[in-house]
């Protein structure tokens, strides 16, 4: 009964439900039936792990003590020395699967330089990428400095240009008002003048004609008083 139930909690490495062998002449056949073995989770991150072999090891329990307890509950020593090593096997398969799952300080200090030099080397990376990124933005502000003083430069010469081109037209047209003012001026003396000598013809034809007739009269008059006498 014992044998049956220590059977049923001894487990090894390997996928669940598998059936794996005992070592012979250790255990009955009632004792290595029914052994399963546990599933293993395996990571990305798998790494070897260096095992202390079984011979090697120290055990976490004084097993001649332990024999002898059982001999004293009623256990003979074939069945006392069998539960024993299956304790003995369980606890070497607990401590391999905590093995498994741990690092030693020499591995855990080369893992953390490691680290610390992936660190540096992307501390590194970054001075570098923010140096050239600065030197990128300042050669690209330096480019749009120049294109600036460019378009300034250009603003001040359409400028000049349109100031000039305007300027001219300006004392164009202003000539051409003159000119135009003159021209009329010109025009309106010419007809004042013409008009002034038109009257003075009229006029000294009008006094003319009227001289004319008042010594006609004066003259038809003198030439019948001369004949009435």
């Amino acid at each position: 009964m014992w044998g049956r139930w220590f059977g049923r909690l001894l487990r090894s490495e390997g996928s669940g439900g598998r059936r794996v062998s005992t070592p012979r002449g250790r255990f009955s056949p009632a004792l290595r039936r029914d052994f399963f073995t546990t599933a293993t989770k395996e990571g990305y991150d798998m790494r070897r792990v260096d095992i202390t072999p079984l011979e090697q090891r120290k055990l976490t329990f004084d097993t001649h003590a332990l024999v002898q307890d059982l001999e004293t509950h009623g256990f003979d020593k074939a069945q006392a020395e069998t539960i024993v090593s299956a304790l003995t096997i369980l606890s070497n398969v607990s401590l391999d699967t905590i093995y498994k799952e741990m690092v030693t300080q020499a591995q855990q200090e080369i893992t953390v330089q490691q680290l610390m030099a992936h660190l540096d080397s992307i501390r590194k990376d970054m001075v570098i990428l923010e140096k050239s990124e600065f030197a990128n933005l300042r050669a690209e502000n330096q480019k749009m400095k120049i294109e600036l003083e460019q378009v300034k430069q250009q603003l001040i010469n359409e400028t000049s240009r349109i100031r000039a081109d305007n300027k001219l037209d300006i004392n164009l047209e202003r000539s051409r008002v003159t000119d135009m003012f003159t021209d009329q001026e010109k025009k309106l003396m010419e007809a004042t003048t013409e008009f002034t000598k038109n009257f003075i013809l009229i006029y000294l034809g009008l006094k003319y004609r009227h001289t004319s007739e008042v010594l006609q009269v004066h003259f038809q008059t003198t030439a019948i008083k001369q004949i009435l006498k």
